[in-house]
């Protein structure tokens, strides 16, 4: 029997998400929900211009879907924080409804919201649901590609990531998240207060240290802005010369007094040399580059929908994409 599925938050990465699912032979979408007004009645064969999706209506809330269309499993994605996250997907599972989510700090929820992290596992044991946290980044560059990257090693002494993005290939939402157009000083202070930067860099930091059974103690973060060094146009927006195109944002760990992890992460409109790369050190010492980079908006959609089969052969509860087998288009 197919899978059925329904789309929680019709953003660009949404719409994409759900389009990609209609052309799996055990996926059937049965609806979505979005809170926006403007979508709510809406067609989803409308909305993403797929003929496939014709008749699957937009609902304004989980309980209108669930009355008319109940899912097997649902594609979450709607927030950046767990905290915001939870009070999203606890009603989905306590309905043993399975969740993909790529709300990047359910990663690996347990490091900024323990209780909530448990809380929301108990739930899942209870109802037999399963939920993950997923995507290209956080969720497989900088995290779970170096965990697998040490499967081949005698030893593993330190491990360090950096990705560097082009943000002028991606969507509109991700260009402004990272503060093209503010003035250094404005990015700066959002920043500190975690409204701009890249979600998720933190949990990718520990999940990696859980992966290796280190005690990753103090982990730093900062963050600042790229400034323009020229005038930019995108397709979505302009950045004057001077301004904030992109940010730079790093964290590391130290384990046993030495600092074992860093994550290095540079993501600005026009970047030169997009790539991805991982060293190991260790016996044997890895370096790992990834030419180009994996193509962040098209790589998180499959991420999300890729996972859906090795989710639901897991057991139930809240789960980490290491506990699921070996990722693999599906």
């Amino acid at each position: 029997m197919k899978i059925r599925i329904a789309q929680f938050g019709l953003g660009p990465i949404g719409l994409e998400t759900v389009k990609l699912a209609a052309t799996k032979p055990w996926a059937k979408i049965v609806g979505g929900v979005d809170i926006d007004p403007a979508k709510i009645g809406q067609d989803l064969g409308s909305l993403t211009r797929n003929p496939k999706l014709r008749g699957r209506r937009v609902w304004g809330s989980l309980e209108e879907l669930v009355a008319h269309a109940r899912p097997d499993l649902i594609f979450h994605t709607a927030v950046s924080r767990f905290r915001d996250a939870f009070a999203q997907i606890a009603p989905m599972a306590s309905q043993g409804i399975s969740v993909v989510s790529s709300c990047e700090e359910l990663l690996f929820p347990a490091l900024r919201e323990p209780n909530l992290a448990a809380r929301l596992d108990r739930i899942c044991r209870k109802s037999g649901a399963r939920v993950v946290g997923t995507g290209v980044n956080p969720g497989f560059v900088m995290d779970l590609l170096p965990v697998c990257l040490t499967g081949v090693s005698r030893e593993v002494r330190a491990v360090h990531v950096q990705r560097v993005v082009n943000a002028s290939t991606r969507r509109e939402p991700l260009q402004r998240k990272i503060g093209s157009g503010l003035p250094p000083a404005e990015f700066r202070r959002r920043f500190k207060q975690g409204k701009a930067g890249h979600a998720g860099l933190k949990e990718s930091l520990a999940l990696i240290a859980h992966c290796l059974g280190w005690k990753a103690k103090n982990i730093v973060e900062t963050g600042d802005a790229v400034v323009a060094r020229h005038n930019i146009r995108t397709r979505f927006l302009s950045v004057k010369k001077g301004q904030t195109c992109g940010l730079h944002q790093r964290a590391e760990a130290k384990v046993d007094g030495k600092v074992r992890l860093t994550l290095d992460l540079k993501m600005y409109l026009d970047a030169e040399n997009p790539h991805d790369a991982v060293q190991i050190e260790g016996e044997p010492p890895l370096d790992v580059v990834v030419n180009g980079g994996v193509a962040g908006d098209q790589a998180t959609v499959a991420a999300l929908v890729n996972t859906v089969p090795r989710l639901l052969a897991a057991p139930a509860g809240l789960l980490l994409m290491t506990d699921l087998p070996v990722p693999r288009v599906t």
